[in-house]
């Protein structure tokens, strides 16, 4: 009986154990710091958006919350 015990008080110290060694999940994303506006250097951005220009990131921002996004504009 007394082995049957230790067994099972082993495997219960392995399985607490076990939790100890989880890697944190980041998704291999890395953080940057640059603003949003700078672009990503893909093809695939807005038509008449440029890359690095501020003021016109924030009108199609501007454009999309009010065109696309607004609901109140969508259903009349």
């Amino acid at each position: 009986m007394s082995r049957s015990v230790a067994l099972a008080l082993l495997g219960a110290v392995a399985l607490v154990l076990s939790a100890c060694g989880e890697k944190p999940q980041t998704a291999g994303a890395s953080k940057t710091d640059a603003s949003p506006y700078s672009g990503t250097g893909s093809n695939f951005a807005s038509p008449g958006w440029k890359q690095g220009d501020k003021v016109s990131w924030e009108q199609h921002l501007r454009a999309r919350a009010q065109n696309t996004q607004n609901e109140y504009n969508r259903t009349k």
